[in-house]
């Protein structure tokens, strides 16, 4: 049987590497409804990414339709010789990293606010440690929600996230780092500062600050027991207004300290009012090779197993 030569027009870029991927995640989860898990995006963008691979090799890749998914015989044929090239681009950047004898490069990584009083932070330690096995890295920190952290990390804009656990998102590995504290606070100008034990229905009758962030079933609850009656995007916010002294809410423990160590803020019936945050460090399933993030995630695991060890 003759072999058909493909011809791509121009020199091969990222955009054909990009596609390529798409096009073997397709065939190796055999079409486009299973591949939507794996790649984290819609069947839309599968079949518009795989349009534009045939459109650019000149050539029909697969029939897809009501008869379910089936490549044709180039379809094969370019699944083998893809399957070998991404393979040399792995190997490329693996050998390519292998002789920096120091770190060079950047790390992206994004922080969900008001962490960074936290005891035991291993971001900030895993940091460090990166940055003594590298002058020459670069760190970049992006402050944003926990949603907008896990779409640069799936999109590839940042290397890795610190969130809240909400829901584990397809797509993202987890790490788990530490569990944040949250108790009930009012500040010296509440009328409950002076109550010596105020009563679970007495401070349910005061109006809260509940939060308009993301929360775990769990966490809502817990706010539901309080009358809403001003709402914040983020916990800096939620301090604000409980400093005003008209409004009780939750704040994390080690982020209240710095006013309840000197008499602004006091604890409301701690024995009731208190949750607790799992925080994880994410990172993209199936990301490219990077050493300077895996560097920086084997600091991370080492600075987690010495907190659990203490």
């Amino acid at each position: 049987m003759s072999q058909r030569r493909i011809t791509l027009m121009g020199q091969l870029g990222d955009v054909d590497l990009r596609l390529l991927r798409i096009f073997r995640k397709v065939v190796e989860c055999g079409g486009f409804s299973s591949a939507e898990v794996e790649l984290n995006i819609s069947r839309a963008a599968i079949s518009m990414a795989m349009s534009d691979l045939e459109t650019r090799l000149s050539m029909r890749l697969c029939q897809r339709g009501r008869s379910g998914f089936r490549m044709t015989s180039e379809g094969r044929d370019v699944y083998d010789a893809t399957v070998q090239l991404l393979a040399a681009v792995e190997d490329f950047r693996t050998r390519v990293n292998g002789l920096h004898s120091r770190l060079t490069g950047e790390l992206n990584i994004g922080i969900t606010d008001n962490l960074v009083t936290l005891p035991n932070m291993q971001v900030t330690e895993a940091l460090r440690a990166l940055k003594t096995r590298g002058d020459n890295v670069h760190i970049n920190i992006r402050m944003a929600p926990p949603n907008d952290i896990e779409m640069a990390v799936l999109g590839g804009s940042l290397h890795a996230g610190v969130v809240p656990e909400l829901k584990r998102v397809p797509g993202l590995d987890y790490l788990a780092l530490y569990e944040e504290q949250s108790a009930l606070y009012c500040s010296d100008r509440h009328p409950l500062f002076a109550r010596e034990a105020p009563s679970v229905n007495e401070i349910a009758g005061y109006d809260a600050v509940v939060p308009s962030y993301a929360q775990t079933p769990e966490i809502k609850r817990v706010h539901e027991a309080l009358k809403p009656m001003a709402s914040a995007t983020d916990r800096e916010g939620v301090a604000f207004l409980v400093l005003t002294g008209s409004y009780i809410g939750f704040l994390p423990t080690h982020y209240a300290r710095r006013w309840s160590d000197h008499g602004r803020m006091r604890r409301l019936a701690p024995d009731t009012y208190e949750y607790a945050t799992r925080y994880y460090a994410i990172t993209r399933k199936g990301r490219p090779p990077n050493l300077v993030l895996e560097s920086f995630l084997e600091e991370l695991e080492q600075c987690v197993a010495q907190t659990r060890g203490q």
